[in-house]
């Protein structure tokens, strides 16, 4: 049978299949805009007047990563586990539908969903919470990077599901990584320089921890040195890789 690539009634499938979970929706979507407005409201309201703006500025860049966490890793966990649960890859594979088409059109899907999540968190941002406004290379830079991330964990995802190839079990670790990730890279309150010293190493390998610290300085423009980004991005991704393959040689032993 002929392989079949990925199409756009693929990707609409995909988009259909995904906005029937609602907790990407909520995660990735109503949490990051309540917890900025949360947040700005006890962290901000202390602050004095000429300097709330940028510690609404330095609060939203920090809960921008939870878009791609909740909806990469959450949400589209919780949809592939069930999928892989009740057999579905298996019989798409049998009608010619190969795994990295399969994951295409996945990604494309819920990078569209990651793209409405951001319009959505930006306008509430600039209109409700008030935000310095960004230099156009910075909100570029910071797109990439939610996308980058986004697709990483993504993969990483996949990959947990199918290696554990249960709902409970796969969600459960997933969960654990969520908040796991969210209090290493500063997300909960606790700064990454707060944390042991073996903690912020690991942090260090994560593309989250930079963003959420270091992009409010150079958000209205400037300089940034950006080699220890892309060095958490090469392990980040490396891992996800490792994973990745890994997943295929269980799958594929499981076969024989």
């Amino acid at each position: 049978m002929k392989k079949k690539k990925c199409s756009l009634r693929m990707v609409a499938y995909e988009w259909r299949n995904l906005n029937g979970n609602f907790m990407s929706h909520f995660f990735g979507i109503v949490f990051p805009n309540l917890m900025c407005l949360l947040l700005s409201k006890t962290i901000g309201g202390q602050m004095p007047e000429d300097m709330r703006i940028q510690i609404n500025t330095s609060i939203m860049l920090s809960m921008a990563m939870v878009m791609p966490m909740a909806i990469m890793l959450l949400g589209y966990g919780a949809i592939y586990s069930l999928e892989v649960e009740n057999g579905i890859p298996l019989r798409m594979r049998l009608f010619g539908f190969p795994e990295p088409s399969l994951m295409t059109a996945k990604i494309a899907a819920h990078l569209i969903l990651l793209t409405v999540s951001f319009v959505i968190f930006g306008a509430f941002q600039i209109l409700v919470i008030g935000i310095q406004l960004p230099a156009a290379s910075s909100l570029l830079c910071l797109l990439a990077c939610l996308y980058l991330v986004g697709i990483i964990l993504l993969v990483i995802s996949h990959s947990i599901a199918n290696i554990c190839r249960r709902f409970s079990v796969t969600f459960g670790i997933e969960m654990s990584l969520y908040f796991v990730m969210m209090v290493l890279t500063g997300m909960m309150g606790i700064k990454t320089e707060q944390l042991p010293r073996i903690l912020q190493r690991v942090a260090a390998t994560l593309p989250m921890t930079y963003i959420g610290r270091d992009f409010a300085d150079f958000w209205q423009g400037g300089s940034y040195n950006f080699m220890p980004l892309i060095q958490s991005f090469l392990f980040f991704g490396a891992l996800a890789g490792i994973m990745l393959l890994l997943s295929w040689h269980m799958e594929g032993i499981g076969k024989r």
